[in-house]
């Protein structure tokens, strides 16, 4: 991303997660605060036309992903509170709004970001009147660049006590070697009970020629954008270089199973795309 300014995709997926609230019944993922933090113009134009992003199957595919791992990363985060987790890390943000529908009063959350797009998201907070509990810490932090562990701690985080991480639509972004640099600097948090979620790209060249060509069609979109996809992981591998990291259980949710575990039976055809993958792994 370009550093002085807010990621631009982070309002894109914003506004798909608002869509699904909208076009897709029964619904995936429900937000109640999806709309509240467009703010009242972007709201208003996407009620009036839903469909502005409905660029062909694709578009729908995307959507289907942005809601399947915004749920399962919930789901799994609600898991890890029934065993105990007190403490939950949202990196990268974005326009997230779990901290501010949050149902566990017990559960602490630390939003942390890039510094230019943290501030454009409290910005938005404050215009569209969304409260920020006294359970929710901002760390604004580069993740190319600075220690994502002193920034933690200096936020508050207690490295006595597990804690959940969801890292979710950054990691495409980064380059691989920085990916598995963070991960494993999150093992330790994440140790006695805690865990991570995180979504990741698998290289185009294992997809087949139709969806190659669309998810090619969205990294022309993102680099124009300033935000150009860099990172890509083979899934055996990247599952093994997680366990090593001290992850005792490690689960890559691929395409068939995600439409399986959540959008089988539609009436609507939804269906996640074949490039994404989300992966769980626990401390």
């Amino acid at each position: 991303m370009i550093e002085s300014r807010p990621s631009r995709t982070a309002e894109r997926v914003a506004l798909r997660r608002a869509a699904h609230q909208l076009l897709d019944d029964p619904r995936v993922h429900d937000d109640p605060l999806a709309f509240a933090i467009l703010g009242d113009a972007a709201a208003a134009a996407l009620r009036a036309d839903p469909r502005r992003f409905e660029d062909g199957a694709a578009a729908r595919a995307l959507r289907a992903f942005l809601a399947v791992r915004s749920r399962l990363a919930e789901d799994t985060l609600a898991e890890a509170v029934a065993g105990g987790v007190r403490q939950y890390v949202v990196l990268g943000a974005g326009l997230d709004t779990f901290a501010y529908r949050n149902p566990f009063p017990e559960l602490r959350v630390f939003e942390v970001d890039h510094p230019a797009t943290q501030a454009w998201k409290r910005q938005r907070l404050v215009e569209t009147h969304i409260a920020v509990p006294d359970s929710v810490t901002f760390s604004a932090v580069d993740f190319a660049s600075e220690d994502l562990p002193s920034a933690l701690r200096a936020g508050g985080l207690c490295d006595t006590e597990p804690a959940f991480f969801s890292w979710l639509g950054v990691t495409p972004y980064l380059e691989p070697a920085t990916v598995l640099a963070t991960l494993a600097t999150l093992a330790p948090f994440a140790a006695r009970g805690g865990g991570v979620v995180f979504d990741y790209n698998v290289p185009p060249a294992r997809l087949a020629p139709l969806p190659r060509a669309a998810f090619e069609a969205l990294a022309a979109r993102v680099a124009a954008a300033g935000e150009p996809f860099r990172g890509f992981f083979e899934p055996h591998v990247l599952v093994e270089a997680v366990r090593a990291m001290g992850f005792r259980e490690v689960h890559d949710f691929a395409p068939d199973e995600l439409n399986a575990r959540f959008l089988a039976d539609r009436t609507d055809g939804l269906r996640v795309g074949s490039a994404g993958h989300i992966l769980t792994a626990l401390g």
